[in-house]
């Protein structure tokens, strides 16, 4: 049984993080009770609301214990290695994408709330970092987080757990699904199950039935914030 105590969630408002650019991904603790509704956390927002926020999108859970990981592996940035600093909304320690599954479904106060995507890392880590290779780095871990849709809004405060109630498909932990993705982009038999999958927010179901078709694995570097090479 997964029963995890909230302790704090996170939300933040659009600020600069380069020239032109803003981003909400720096968050801070938010006053108690939280109120989840359809899009999210009451009290969060974001600045790029094409790519990031919206139903399928509604809040984001990142590990507490990857931070010890990124210490070790980029100690230079010491503080920075501490919740919130992916932009979570969720920081829990006893959930990572290997006991966490697609379509898992968890109670958080009177909020019902279920697991639609996994986190593809984009360049505002670059720069929210100060790395050019942030992004690429989070990818390569798979230490990406996940996000979760809201079936039922509701109130949380702290003290309440995180309490799984349902699990549609426990063959599918986050960590396979990201393995597909980023270790094994060509296993097409597993990508069209994942493309089945009705749980899994539709973009994710698009990206693994367009490689399908197509034979080809999508070019990363500008979500990455890379840069792309002539051919």
């Amino acid at each position: 049984m997964i029963d995890v105590e909230i302790d704090a969630l996170y939300a933040g408002r659009p600020r600069p993080v380069a020239p032109g650019r803003k981003s909400a991904i720096f968050k801070e603790p938010l006053a108690p009770p939280w109120r989840i509704e359809a899009e999210g956390l009451v009290g969060d927002d974001q600045a790029d609301r094409r790519h990031h926020g919206g139903a399928e999108k509604a809040l984001h859970h990142y590990p507490r214990e990857h931070y010890a990981a990124w210490r070790a592996s980029l100690p230079e940035l010491g503080d920075e290695w501490r919740a919130p600093g992916f932009g979570e909304n969720i920081s829990t320690l006893g959930l990572t994408e290997d006991k966490v599954c697609v379509g898992d479904v968890f109670a958080l106060g009177g909020a019902r709330l279920q697991v639609s995507q996994g986190r593809q890392p984009c360049l505002t880590l670059n720069l929210r970092f100060g790395r050019r290779d942030m992004a690429r780095r989070t990818q390569e871990s798979m230490r990406c987080g996940w996000y979760y849709r809201v079936l039922e809004t509701g109130a949380a405060r702290p003290g309440d757990a995180l309490r799984l109630i349902e699990r549609p498909r426990p063959s599918w932990p986050l960590a396979r699904l990201f393995a597909l993705l980023y270790e094994r982009p060509r296993a097409f038999e597993e990508l069209a199950e994942m493309a089945a999958l009705p749980e899994l927010a539709q973009n994710w179901r698009d990206l693994a039935r367009k490689r399908i078709d197509s034979r080809k694995v999508e070019d990363w570097r500008r979500r990455l914030g890379e840069a792309p090479v002539s051919s």
